[in-house]
């Protein structure tokens, strides 16, 4: 994913990524109708054994913009905890997904910019790019900060989150966000049970942070969640309805499913341009 991100130069170019929630809000600054970036190179989504030539991508391409207009001496500021799904969910996930695909063609892999309609003709393909890459949590807005300002961010970061217990992170609901400007909408899975408490009190401490630096804090009431794809602009209602056609993929004897997939708590990170930072370790019971 490094090697996507440096597809698109490394000053204030962060793509929205994970996103909040039903109500119209994102977890990333507002995506703007200008400054349209160009397409990752094909090279970086081909595997010499599993996905071919992609001639797709020309069929079924959609422009990307920058969530914030580029300023020279700005870079992209992302706190966030990184996810993947486990294996073993994977089948049930992919179901989903094609049913919900072929209610709503019109979406993509988030931060890939893939058609899902056009994986979902290959098991694999679809696994291997839709879900076998990593996510985000956001624990804060996405944000462009200036080069003076990196240090102290980072360190005061570190400062409050720097020790962490493990824990683990329920995924439980497929949900619905549509970004500020309802520009966008995302198929996004939702953390409401096992680490909500936690990567809240995470979310208030980077709020902190911003705070002092005079960026915009977090949402009030945060919904945690990843999200897997998006479409342009509002079809909540669409979406929602195709979810709800999908969730039957999730019933077992006519029970739905308590949780998507569990994740364990990896760390949290923050990415500033193109420069990751370790912001904490775990701390021993």
């Amino acid at each position: 994913m490094d090697a996507l991100m440096a597809a698109y130069g490394d000053t204030s170019s962060s793509e929205d990524k994970d996103t909040d929630p039903s109500r119209p809000t994102i977890t990333n600054s507002n995506p703007q109708p200008s400054d349209p970036l160009p397409p990752p190179p094909l090279a970086l989504l081909e595997s010499p054994n599993s996905l071919g030539t992609l001639d797709y991508w020309e069929r079924g391409q959609v422009s990307r913009v920058r969530s914030f207009p580029h300023v020279e001496g700005n870079y992209a500021l992302h706190v966030y905890i990184p996810v993947y799904i486990p294996t073993a969910p994977k089948m049930g996930m992919i179901q989903f997904l094609k049913k919900v695909t072929s209610l709503v063609p019109g979406l993509q892999v988030v931060d890939v910019d893939v058609p899902l309609n056009i994986l979902c003709q290959d098991d694999h393909k679809l696994e291997q790019i839709a879900l076998g890459r990593e996510f985000h949590i956001s624990l804060g807005r996405t944000v462009p900060i200036g080069v003076h300002q990196i240090h102290s961010v980072v360190a005061m970061l570190r400062q409050k989150l720097q020790f962490q217990k493990p824990y683990l992170i329920d995924f439980s609901k497929w949900e619905v966000f549509v970004n500020d400007d309802c520009t966008r909408s995302f198929l996004s899975i939702e953390v409401i049970t096992g680490g909500f408490i936690e990567i809240t009190k995470q979310i208030q401490a980077v709020n902190e942070v911003y705070k002092l630096h005079n960026l915009p804090e977090f949402y009030k009431d945060p919904r945690p969640h990843i999200s897997i794809a998006w479409a342009l602009d509002d079809i909540s209602d669409s979406l929602n309805r195709a979810v709800e056609e999908g969730k039957r993929c999730y019933t077992v004897g006519g029970l739905l499913q308590k949780r998507i997939f569990t994740s364990k708590f990896s760390g949290i990170e923050c990415k500033i341009g193109q420069k990751t930072y370790k912001i904490c370790k775990f701390q021993e019971e």
